[in-house]
């Protein structure tokens, strides 16, 4: 398996610290608002990391964390804490904003069908692992104390910067920031923080005051995977300053090899823009769905693309992606039919093959820097193939179907009881139709199947009453 390392810059073969397992850790959300489509693109990129290394054979402890505190607008040390801010806005105390928002994020997850981390730390509950790795920089003489705050020294840890490619030189000469007369360096991020008027203190050395946002990452990576680590991802934003600050911290404090391969995910575009509240593009995965989008063909279309290239995400690209997982799932509800109905018997070597040589090829795939599209391909082809078997056995038919069910364990885009989501408003349609139809209001029960239809469904009378929905263009 080969990963492109943003450390290393380049493609590199994947060896794990000890065989058969990974530990890895994914930045997770600052919980102060509710997480918005370019937010879940990094956190699926690594679902989808995690289930192929699980696919591999890996057992992965995956962490990810929760920012309660101390993340400021600006993403380093100026500016307010973006939950302090949404508390003010809303009234409330920043625990209420933190909760909130945190089981927004955890639903939505289960919306994509994110495979749950194996520990969610939240930064409030680590406050006593993040002073202790303050007091050892301080000790190890890479941190320095100014009044109650605590900076860290990036000019004693010298090559700063190498994640990022950024050198001291550049960004000082680069700075917009009014200079802080506190630090030795105006590259000096803290650690420690102290401002009578924030909301969340904590007792400390240096008295009252709320860890710096990088030092958190570091503090509970390091309780929960060791000072050293196989994979820690991210969006592209994290890069600098958050990536390369917790690789000089814990660095400095544990004197290992922080993390052995970077990940980051590229941005996300909307309809060829970048993502912003002014335009009214930061979509949330609930507002896709009350539009009609099934949540499949989100996380679909936001997995569709290499995770190295930025993606433009569009209305008419999720279309193709449901699309495209209705040919996959008609595949599958046909085979999961055949198992029941068709004739016992063997399974014939070209179905053996058919199957090895598919895992074969979308192993192959993703082995290779994580590349979707041709995995996908693969899956199509196998599809393809799939349906042509319309005279399989029930042992056949099992076979192709267990074949689907394991490329799914990573794509995780089907539906966990082989069936079709029929949406809501549809369905809701479908018994104005039936009750008009019991009325024997012909004209209405017509103008109601013209209006199902051009949704993109279709209505049939079965005996009794009944009905049965379909999505046009399906099988059977």
């Amino acid at each position: 398996m080969r990963l492109y390392n943003t450390l290393t810059h380049k493609i590199e073969e994947f060896v794990p610290m000890q065989q058969g397992k990974v530990g890895m850790y994914s930045c997770g959300p600052t919980v102060y608002s509710h997480p918005h489509i370019g937010n879940f693109r990094s956190f699926l990129v690594a679902d989808l990391l995690k289930r192929f290394l699980e696919f591999k054979g890996y057992q992965v402890t995956h962490i990810m964390n929760i920012t309660d505190v101390g993340h400021l607008v600006d993403d380093a040390d100026e500016g307010a804490d973006k939950l302090e801010e949404a508390a003010k806005k809303q009234k409330k105390n920043p625990l209420e904003i933190a909760q909130f928002y945190t089981d927004s994020f955890m639903q939505a997850g289960k919306l994509l069908n994110l495979k749950p981390a194996t520990r969610y730390p939240k930064a409030t509950e680590h406050i006593p692992q993040m002073i202790e790795m303050v007091k050892s920089l301080i000790n190890k003489g890479y941190a320095y104390v100014v009044g109650n705050n605590v900076y860290y020294d990036v000019e004693k840890f010298a090559v700063y910067g190498r994640l990022s490619g950024n050198t001291l030189e550049e960004l000082n000469a680069g700075a917009r920031i009014e200079i802080n007369q506190e630090k030795k360096n105006p590259q000096d991020f803290a650690l420690w923080k102290h401002d009578p008027k924030h909301l969340q203190q904590w007792d400390s050395p240096w008295g009252k005051g709320f860890p710096g946002w990088h030092i958190e990452c570091s503090a509970m990576s390091s309780k929960y995977l060791g000072d050293e680590f196989d994979i820690h991802t991210g969006g592209e934003d994290n890069i600098f300053p958050h990536h390369e600050c917790e690789i000089a911290q814990s660095e400095a404090a544990s004197g290992k090899k922080f993390v052995h391969y970077w990940l980051h995910t590229r941005f996300l575009m909307f309809d060829g823009e970048k993502m912003s509240k002014s335009k009214g593009n930061l979509y949330t995965i609930q507002e896709l769905i009350e539009k009609g989008f099934k949540k499949n063909a989100i996380r679909y279309s936001l997995i569709s693309s290499h995770y190295r290239q930025n993606y433009n995400f569009t209305f008419d690209g999720l279309k193709a992606s449901q699309q495209a997982i209705d040919k996959i799932q008609q595949c599958v509800n046909r085979l999961a039919e055949m198992t029941k109905n068709a004739q016992a018997g063997q399974i014939s070597q070209q179905v053996k093959d058919l199957s090895a040589n598919c895992l074969k090829d979308f192993d192959e795939a993703l082995s290779d820097d994580l590349n979707i599209s041709k995995a996908l391909a693969v899956v199509f082809d196998f599809v393809r193939e799939a349906n042509k078997k319309q005279d399989a056995n029930s042992a056949e038919a099992s076979a192709l179907l267990d074949t689907m069910n394991k490329i799914d364990s990573v794509l995780g885009i089907l539906e966990a009881n082989g069936e079709s989501e029929i949406p809501a408003n549809i369905v809701e349609l479908a018994e104005k139709r039936k009750a008009a139809k019991a009325a024997k209001d012909w004209k209405a029960a017509d103008a109601v199947r013209a209006q199902i239809a051009s949704m993109g469904w279709t209505v049939e009378d079965t005996p009794g009453g009944g009905y049965r929905l379909k999505r046009a263009g399906d099988a059977g």
